[in-house]
């Protein structure tokens, strides 16, 4: 295979999903890989479930995806005192799947706090669609319409992902040894990790994710979020 162009978000929860990857990679906040594969930058990413319903030419690599369908810890709306006091969130602009559904649910909760961008706010956003129950997908792999052999691309990210979660303990490893980023060797222990990638997460993309991510689409329309379409996923 000719060697792609491929893109990652720079976040813990993606490790299971790139770790062993041969070759390059470009890791990146999702906003900012979301634009380097619409501008033709990238060939293929691991982005924001939400670029897809904004710009859905791309195909999605089927089954594999950063999801979850409870608290996942890692994406929150930060607060003190009760939700219903709220006036103002601060968003954190390098996740548009996050912020607007954060948008989505506090509308769906009767809340109006003002929400505004800020390059330093922490992550707001919540965690799942318990309202309707069903898992909230916030990244899947996408590759760009004019990729050639995009099965053989999606087959490699499909058994990459099936060996790093048949191998978890190992990935947990390297990241508390620090690879990757010298920085998560002193925040995080084996134990949050095991925790995190198997109880909080799924990496799949099935039959219940799918129709979580059509939910959230709705939910986006209903608020001008998203152009009304027929939406149609292009698997491979």
């Amino acid at each position: 295979m000719k060697s792609l162009r491929i893109g990652c978000v720079k976040y813990l929860n993606a490790r299971p999903l790139i770790h062993g990857w041969g070759g390059d990679v470009d890791f990146d906040h999702p906003s900012a890989l979301c634009n380097k594969l619409a501008a033709g930058n990238l060939d293929v990413a691991l982005v924001s479930s939400f670029e897809f319903l904004r710009n859905p030419i791309y195909r999605i690599v089927d089954d594999v995806s950063i999801s979850s369908d409870g608290p996942v810890y890692s994406v929150v709306v930060a607060r003190r005192g009760e939700v219903a006091e709220i006036e103002e969130i601060e968003l954190d602009p390098a996740s548009e799947t996050s912020a607007n559904l954060l948008r989505c649910l506090i509308e769906e909760c009767g809340l109006n706090p003002h929400l505004v961008q800020h390059s330093t706010a922490r992550r707001a956003s919540v965690a799942e669609l318990k309202l309707v129950g069903l898992p909230f997908v916030y990244a899947l792999w996408l590759i760009r319409p004019e990729v050639a052999d995009p099965e053989q691309i999606a087959n490699r990210l499909r058994a990459l992902r099936d060996e790093n979660l048949t191998h978890l303990d190992d990935v947990i490893e390297d990241i508390v040894a620090g690879g990757g980023d010298p920085g998560w060797r002193r925040q995080f222990n084996r134990e949050f990790l095991s925790r995190y990638y198997r109880q909080h997460l799924r990496f799949t993309f099935g039959e219940k994710e799918k129709e979580g991510l059509l939910v959230f689409a709705d939910l986006c329309e209903r608020r001008s979020l998203l152009p009304k379409r027929d939406l149609t996923f292009r698997v491979v």
